[in-house]
């Protein structure tokens, strides 16, 4: 099992709260038999909303300015068996990294859902100094997976007070992820 983990992190692994849950996602993700794999969106642009409003995303599922890094990404969510979404909370929402794309991916997506239809993903919100924002960051993701087709495995909202038992629940959901597909398959 293919499990693409998008992070909007802007923080090197093995550096912040953000960073040692996706660790425990792939590690769970190992345990249980599938492949792990992170990609990252650092500096890349936001829907530039071209074509009153659509441009080519509506028509032919692929964005206009997609060679910025976006199709890589795109071609990536594709050929992923499942999703986890894993985001620090900046002002109660996603990080503007991860924002950027999933907004981009949403519109390519929308008519069709040729790439996500189906799918299931874990969403995890990461609220560092207050640990306030974690609900509505959330709401964010789901809304996302809504407009996308994408099914919700399970949403887990992490803070510095809670952020040891919660590395071992997804540790957990990972594995779990990884069973539930594993038991789907033809």
């Amino acid at each position: 099992m293919n499990i693409l983990i998008l992070s909007g992190s802007p923080k090197r692994p093995g550096e912040g709260l953000c960073q040692s849950l996706i660790q425990a996602v792939q590690h769970g993700v190992r345990e249980a038999g599938g492949q792990p794999s992170v990609l990252s969106f650092s500096g890349l642009p936001r829907c530039r909303v071209c074509g009153e409003g659509w441009g080519t995303c509506l028509e032919t599922q692929a964005c206009a300015f997609g060679a910025d890094g976006f199709d890589s990404g795109h071609q990536a969510v594709k050929q992923a068996d499942a999703l986890v979404l894993v985001t620090p909370v900046y002002f109660g929402e996603m990080s503007e990294s991860l924002k950027a794309f999933t907004d981009r991916l949403r519109r390519c997506e929308f008519s069709r859902q040729e790439a996500t239809r189906g799918k299931q993903a874990l969403l995890v919100a990461s609220a560092g100094g207050s640990g306030n924002g974690i609900v509505s960051c959330l709401n964010q993701m789901e809304r996302f997976c809504q407009h996308t087709g994408i099914k919700v495995y399970d949403m887990v909202g992490v803070n510095r007070w809670n952020s040891e038992y919660k590395r071992a629940a997804l540790l957990a959901a990972a594995r779990g992820l990884v069973s539930a597909l594993g038991k789907s398959a033809p």
